[in-house]
């Protein structure tokens, strides 16, 4: 959810703003994938690099999400959607891991959208994690380093954070860079990668629907040959 800032300069308004504004961009297409029984919707709130920008930024954005959370939750409830967060907890603050813990407790009954949102998260850093899992399970004798590697890719994409989702199918990247960023790696190995400049704020549901439409003109081969 790229160009919340470059929409605010654009426009002489302060990075804050834009993030606001950013906000109501998150509300619509919630609503819209939700509509559109979309399984699992995956949102780049909060990168594990994000944490080197300007303090008064990162507090404000940190605001923002509990603000989003507090005021939010009841409509997410009402929407049966199923909230999960993923990405490293341990940065954030103690009010806001208590409120994204309430948040998941609310929903995990809810059997609509899944509703991924990545906090402090990257790649990177998910796939380490996951292959730290793994080593520790082969320590124990919960796994041996000569068996199938079919389960041994299992056993590392439970790992994962966003499992039991399944891969990425559609990556959608606003703001005009075409780069993935760090952003579920392992998870996108074959999905279909769309960028458009159309900064963040400004992203609806004809965009959405744009990415939609090009999605499902695509053929997916996954390495094969196409009929």
């Amino acid at each position: 959810m790229d160009g919340n800032g470059r929409w605010a300069k654009a426009r002489h308004l302060p990075r804050t703003i834009g993030h606001q504004r950013g906000r109501r961009a998150v509300r619509r297409l919630i609503e819209f994938a939700s509509r559109a029984q979309i399984p699992v919707l995956t949102l780049f709130a909060f990168s594990s690099e994000n944490w080197s920008r300007p303090t008064d930024e990162v507090e404000a954005l940190m605001g923002l999400f509990v603000y989003a959370l507090e005021r939010d939750m009841d409509e997410l409830v009402a929407h049966d959607v199923r909230i999960r967060f993923i990405g490293d907890r341990k940065p954030l603050s103690a009010r806001i891991q208590t409120l994204m813990h309430e948040a998941e407790r609310r929903t995990e009954s809810s059997d609509g959208l899944n509703l991924l949102i990545a906090i402090s998260y990257g790649g990177q850093w998910d796939i380490l994690n996951a292959a730290k899992n793994l080593a520790a399970a082969t320590m124990d004798g919960q796994l041996r380093l000569d068996g199938d590697p079919d389960i041994w890719r299992a056993a590392f994409e439970a790992q994962l954070s966003t499992a039991p989702c399944p891969p990425v199918d559609l990556f959608i990247r606003t703001g005009g860079e075409q780069r993935i960023s760090n952003f579920l790696l392992w998870q996108l190995a074959y999905a279909e990668l769309y960028f458009t400049d159309c900064l963040w704020p400004a992203f609806d549901r004809a965009h959405f629907l744009d990415a939609l439409q090009w999605y499902a003109a695509r053929q997916r081969r996954f390495g094969g040959l196409s009929e």
